[in-house]
C-alpha cells in the first residue's frame, strides 16, 4: 500500500530543528528558551525521537546523553558558547518573525554541523536540540554512529551521488536536495532495504533542491522541472515528499530569489498539499528568507562560530 503524501509531514513531530523548543510540549515561550539554554529543567521530559534502525523511529520518549566522565567538564567552556550562540540565534529568529507578522513556532532551527566534532551535537542536544544537519555523507554517517546513542534526526543538506544512497539511507531522517529523479529512485530504492533489514522504520523524507542560477556546481533543478520531479518523488512509498530547499545565488538579490522560491513552493503545494517545507536561509540572511516564508533556517557559523579548519 502506497504511503501518503499528503499529511505535513515535517508537522508531526517538532521536525527539522523547531526554531522553539526540541520536545514535544508544543511552541516554547521565551522563558522556557532562556532556561533550555541553561540546560534541561529538573524533571523536564526530554521528548527525544529515536534515529533510523530503532524500534521506535519517530516516536516520543526519553534518551540520554551518555556520561563522558571528566572529558565533559573539560567541554564546559564550549557548552556555555553554544548556549549563547544558541540564544542568539533564537533571539534573531523571533524577531524576524515579529517583522513578518509570523508566529515563531512556524520557523526551524536546524544547526549545520558540518567539521564540527560529536561533542558539539551533544552538548546542542542537552540544550533541546534534537536535529541537526550535515553536508558530507561521510562524515554524516560516522557522527550518526558516534551518538547512536541519542534521539538524533539528522539531515542530509549537501549534494550526494546516487551511488552513496544506501549509506545515506541507513541513518538520514531528511534528504534536502534531491534534484534529479534518478537520485530519488536511488534513494527509494536504498530506503526499501534499509526497512528490509531493519536499519530504519520509516520512510525517508525529502526535499527538491531548487536551482535559481543554473550553475551546475551548487546543485538544484530549474524551477519550472519541480512539478515533475516532485510527481516522480510522490510514486514512492519509500519517500516522503517534505518541501523544497534552495540556496540563492551569490550575486543576485536575496529577496527577489527568495520572493522567486516562495513561488514556486506556493505552486508545489497546490499539486502536493503535504509538501509545506521551504528550507531557505542561512546565518546571514535568514532574516530575509524568513520574511519570504521560510520554515527552516540552515544555521552553522552564527550558532557554532567559524569552522574548524580541515584538510578533508
Amino acid at each position: 500500500m502506497r504511503v501518503a503524501n499528503s499529511r505535513k509531514v515535517f508537522d508531526a513531530r517538532p521536525v527539522i530543528g523547531s526554531g522553539r523548543g526540541e520536545t514535544d510540549d508544543g511552541p516554547e515561550t521565551t522563558a522556557d528558551r532562556r532556561a533550555a539554554v541553561s540546560g534541561p529543567r529538573s524533571g523536564d521530559r526530554i521528548g527525544a525521537e529515536s534515529v533510523p534502525g530503532s524500534a521506535d523511529f519517530g516516536a516520543n520518549g526519553a534518551s540520554a546523553v551518555p556520561d563522558t566522565g571528566d572529558a565533559e567538564a573539560g567541554n564546559d567552556s564550549r557548552a556555555v558558547e553554544l548556549a549563547a550562540g544558541l540564544d542568539r540565534v533564537l533571539a534573531r529568529i523571533d524577531a524576524a518573525c515579529a517583522a513578518a507578522g509570523r508566529d515563531p513556532g512556524d520557523v526551524r532551527l536546524l544547526p549545520v554541523t558540518k567539521y564540527f566534532p560529536a561533542s558539539d551535537i551533544a552538548a546542542l542536544y542537552r540544550l533541546g536540540r534534537r536535529d541537526f544537519g550535515e553536508n558530507r555523507p561521510q562524515e554524516a554517517g560516522a557522527k550518526a554512529a558516534e551518538l547512536s546513542d541519542l534521539g538524533v534526526r539528522w539531515h542530509l543538506v549537501g549534494q550526494l551521488q546516487r551511488n552513496k544512497a544506501r549509506q545515506v539511507a541507513r541513518w538520514a531522517y531528511a534528504v534536502h536536495s534531491v534534484d534529479s529523479e534518478r537520485l530519488a529512485t536511488a534513494l527509494a530504492t536504498a530506503t526499501a532495504a534499509a526497512l528490509d533489514s531493519g536499519e530504519r522504520d520509516t520512510p525517508l523524507e525529502v526535499l527538491i533542491q531548487v536551482s535559481l542560477d543554473a550553475d551546475p556546481t551548487r546543485g538544484g533543478v530549474e524551477p519550472g522541472a519541480v512539478p515533475a520531479l516532485a510527481d516522480h518523488i510522490a510514486e514512492s512509498t519509500e519517500l516522503r515528499l517534505a518541501g523544497i530547499m534552495a540556496i540563492p545565488p551569490r550575486t543576485a538579490d536575496p529577496d527577489a530569489e527568495f520572493a522567486r522560491l516562495a513561488e514556486v513552493c506556493t505552486r508545489l503545494r497546490t499539486g502536493h498539499p503535504g509538501a509545506t517545507e521551504l528550507s531557505a536561509g542561512m546565518s546571514n540572511d535568514l532574516e530575509r528568507a524568513i520574511a519570504h516564508g521560510s520554515t527552516c533556517v540552515r544555521v552553522g557559523t552564527a550558532l557554532l562560530g567559524a569552522r574548524p579548519i580541515t584538510s578533508a
